[in-house]
């Protein structure tokens, strides 16, 4: 994982640091979905089904740590934590 920090212009570009830009082809599509305080960035070519897996983790993730914030969570020992996580 890569982690870059950049600023955004008073036109709303975003410059995507060099290392990170090589990647990218000129003229790329990308997607940005915005959930929440999050921004998910993803080349328009690379949709398939991962996306709605993509989505799907973001959304536990988010109702996670909302059950988190507000004291609702449970503790639990490492053998049923394990069979709670493969129903997922």
């Amino acid at each position: 994982m890569e982690i870059a920090i950049t600023k955004l212009s008073s036109k709303g570009q975003i410059v995507l640091p060099l290392e990170m830009r090589k990647k990218f082809n000129v003229g790329e599509k990308l997607l940005i979905i915005e959930d929440k305080n999050r921004f998910i960035l993803k080349r328009a070519s690379k949709l398939d089904s991962e996306f709605n897996d993509d989505l799907k983790f973001a959304k536990r993730s988010d109702e996670a740590l909302d059950k988190i914030k507000a004291g609702k969570f449970k503790t639990m020992n490492s053998n049923n934590f394990l069979d709670e996580l493969a129903k997922w």
